[in-house]
């Protein structure tokens, strides 16, 4: 039982690419490709003969758009609509990568490799709003602060850690479910894991997708917003030392 778990945990090679003295691609890799192509399929499909007034599909697929510009937009504000796209584009595929279990594939997101690489693409676009908002210069003088740089080193080991730990240890608890039928009865569990999945797989993984992207664009807004909260109150500061002159000229006349 626990050599079936360690099989099952490691990160098989699907084939070889046979140049530069053989390329091997990861299970992950593959099923990454496959979530990648049936994401461009859907959306060929859903976003095709579009109405002015939206009815059926169409109807469900503007509520979970809008349902998801709002999620991010409360955040980042209006000037975040640029980034959009790819916030959304993460959400979607870390969501699916963590459910596809239910498929039978392997979670991509239990490669520790394929969450290193979204954590760091995550912190690569929080520095790039952070110039994008405020310019270059602006983001070198930042890393005068430790605390900035420190940041720039735990934010994304946090992020990938917690994505992949999340959905490792689901994946775990999955397989201690059906391994002990395969093992005692000799036939796959059919049926019993239904409801386990229906936490693990389901309700955790995209969980875990919301909180991720949550994260990054917490992350986003902080780099974006830090000098902005500091504006007003210089301004603030400025218009109470001119209400305080204005009557002592008016005296003065």
């Amino acid at each position: 039982m626990a050599e079936e778990l360690i099989e099952q945990l490691e990160n098989k090679v699907a084939f070889t690419i046979p140049i530069f003295g053989g390329i091997p691609i990861a299970d992950s890799c593959v099923v990454t490709w496959i979530i990648m192509a049936v994401l461009v399929l859907l959306s060929i499909i859903f976003t095709r003969n579009l109405k002015k007034v939206p009815t059926g599909s169409q109807s469900i697929l503007e509520s979970i758009m809008e349902w998801l510009d709002n999620l991010f937009l409360d955040v980042l504000g209006e000037k975040g609509r640029k980034y959009l796209p790819i916030l959304e584009t993460f959400i979607l595929y870390i969501g699916v990568s963590n459910i596809i279990g239910i498929f039978g594939f392997v979670p991509p997101t239990k490669d520790v490799n394929v969450t290193a690489a979204l954590a760091g693409l995550a912190i690569l676009l929080v520095q790039a709003s952070f110039i994008i908002e405020k310019g270059f210069l602006k983001w070198l003088k930042s890393f005068l602060n430790p605390l900035n740089v420190l940041d720039l080193l735990t934010r994304p080991l946090s992020l990938c850690m917690r994505l992949f730990g999340n959905v490792l240890g689901a994946f775990i608890v999955m397989e201690l479910v059906k391994l002990p039928f395969k093992a005692v009865l000799g036939v796959p569990a059919i049926g019993v894991p239904v409801v386990f999945s229906a936490y693990f797989d389901i309700f955790d993984g995209l969980l875990q997708a919301y909180v991720f992207t949550f994260l990054t664009t917490l992350y986003m807004s902080e780099a974006v917003e830090e000098e902005e909260e500091h504006e007003p109150k210089e301004k603030k500061a400025k218009k109470a030392k001119k209400a305080k002159k204005k009557p002592q000229l008016q005296g003065g006349k």
